[in-house]
């Protein structure tokens, strides 16, 4: 095992993931994933640039501009803003902690605190694919092995169910309630829990990868819907492994379909099945609801990017010479205001 260079920093983290957060903050698993899921990235992300191992990294080789450059690299992904801020809160309170228990640290602080959360100019237009473009990424995997049989029905549940990659992962058999009415319960962000129904091809598609992967299950197993095996025990499938393989098919659907967006990863489908939902007449309530939103705010998103994609449809079919023509622009349809954005969509 190699050597540790900085001991400080490495035993920070571990205290602050194994007895902080856990035992002080009393987080959630899915909240303390997500804060390990920043570091983890912000580290990948240093040892790429400074050209060093995991272990020669120290807390003097992540100042701000180091930091600025890995949060520009998460948007340079295909990350949203709200994602890269939420990145930056997570890496501040790491250091935060690391602060208080270590004075020493305060001088790294005070360079992360000089990174700013970056602030949007103008409502998130929410990415999505067409009904067309899910298809064809549907149709990459080859469902005559086991992994892409495993691959396929993984994001076709996605898709359905519009469930972000961590509420798929942590889905159990017992979750699966299938009869006349079939559900999964999905355990969402802040220990939440929510109930969708399942369509019938999806529950073909739950049967036929039971008989291969669970054949010795019942329907009340604990055990994991999506699994890996190491050393022999089945462990639940990381989201690593589903956001590089999602990525993968999105590439090759990209040659077959040029609708497929350049980079495709698992929240992509959440979005894309919500824009669907509402461009198929759902009530922006029951959207709301399927995708386990707190506030129905958060959904407008999708009300505001569909308005946007008719306004493009109605100016690419006018002619130039139109005297409409010099009346369409997106500043006249931006709404930035939520009070203006609720009376538009009757929510006032």
């Amino acid at each position: 095992m190699a050597t540790v260079k900085d001991t400080a920093l490495f035993g920070l983290v571990h205290d602050y993931f194994k007895i902080y957060l856990p035992n002080q903050r009393r987080c959630s698993p899915d909240t303390i994933r997500a804060y390990r899921k920043a570091i983890e990235l912000l580290f990948d992300f240093v040892k790429e640039k400074k050209r060093t191992e995991l272990c020669e990294i120290t807390f003097e080789m992540i100042d701000n501009k180091v930091l600025s450059g890995f949060l520009t690299s998460l948007e340079e992904s295909g990350c949203s803003i709200s994602t890269r801020n939420h990145r930056l809160f997570c890496i501040r309170s790491f250091y935060a902690y690391a602060a208080q228990m270590n004075p020493d640290v305060v001088i790294y602080l005070s360079e992360i605190q000089k990174v700013p959360i970056k602030k949007l100019t103008s409502p998130n237009i929410v990415k999505h694919m067409n009904e067309s473009a899910v298809k064809t990424l549907l149709e990459q995997p080859n469902v005559s092995t086991k992994k892409g049989l495993r691959d396929q029905f993984l994001m076709l549940l996605m898709y359905d169910t519009a469930a972000r990659i961590q509420e798929i992962l942590n889905i159990r058999l017992c979750d699966v309630r299938l009869g006349k009415t079939p559900t999964v319960t999905l355990h969402g962000k802040g220990s939440k829990i929510r109930t969708v129904p399942l369509m019938n091809q999806t529950v073909l598609h739950f049967k036929n990868y039971s008989k291969v992967f669970h054949p010795d299950e019942n329907e009340r197993s604990e055990q994991h819907l999506f699994y890996a095996i190491q050393h022999g025990q089945k462990y639940a499938l990381n989201d690593s492994t589903a956001r590089k393989f999602i990525c993968t098919y999105g590439k090759m659907a990209k040659e077959k379909c040029s609708d497929v967006p350049d980079n495709v990863h698992p929240h992509l489908l959440r979005h894309s099945r919500a824009m669907h939902l509402y461009q198929h007449g759902m009530d922006l309530t029951l959207v709301s609801q399927w995708l386990g939103h707190a506030q129905l705010d958060t959904t407008l998103i999708y009300a505001h990017a569909d308005t946007e994609r008719k306004r493009k449809a109605i100016e690419t079919a006018t002619s130039s010479s139109s005297p409409l023509k010099k009346k369409f622009n997106s500043e006249r349809f931006t709404v930035v205001d939520d009070e203006t954005l609720k009376k538009l969509y009757g929510l006032k």
